[in-house]
This record gives C-alpha cells, structure tokens and sequence, in this order.
C-alpha cells in the first residue's frame, strides 16, 4: 500500500502581516503594524510592541512576505488634507509557514 503525498505532507498554515506605510512607497517607514499567525504558535495583539517587525515594507519583502495587498490611492478631497482618520497606506503580506502533523 502507497501513501498519498497529501497524507505525509507537512501541514502549512498563513500567516499574515499588515503594515501600515507613512507614505504609498514600499521603502517607507513602517508606522502601525499587525500580526496574525494561522499556526497558533504565537497569539500577537495590538499594541504588545513598541517596535514594528520591519523598518519598511521592502524589508518585509526581503525576509520572504509576500505581498498580496496593497493601499488604493486615494487623493484627499479639497481642504480634507489634514483630517485626522485611517491610516490609509495599508499593505497586507502573507507568508505560508510549515507546521507539525496533527
């Protein structure tokens, strides 16, 4: 009897990164962060880091995130520039990391 490879196959889970950009440019600084980890190795909430995981948005890229996600360009409306609101330089990454078998 043979194995499916899906049987012996090492089980890979998402995790997902959401940085928050200062500006629509991948190498810009990184001012507000997210964690999410699929392979409930880690449980990461707001704000338990005064440090953000990567300096840029490029770096996460070296590191081998993925990006999936980028901010839609949006141009502020006449007299709106100054408006205190989301932070709209949202880019989502995403890695698949191998877990143990159940």
């Amino acid at each position: 009897m043979t194995t499916s490879p899906r049987m012996t196959a090492t089980p890979l889970r998402q995790q997902v990164l959401v940085l928050y950009l200062a500006t629509s440019a991948l190498d810009s600084s990184v001012v507000g962060w997210s964690v999410y980890d699929g392979t409930g190795r880690t449980r990461p909430t707001t704000g338990d880091s005064d440090e953000p995981p990567y300096e840029t948005g490029l770096a996460a890229l070296l590191d081998g995130w993925r990006l999936f996600q980028a901010a839609q360009l949006i141009p502020p409306y006449p007299g709106g520039e100054y408006d205190v609101s989301f932070l709209k330089h949202e880019f989502f990454f995403d890695r698949l990391v191998e877990t143990e078998a159940p």
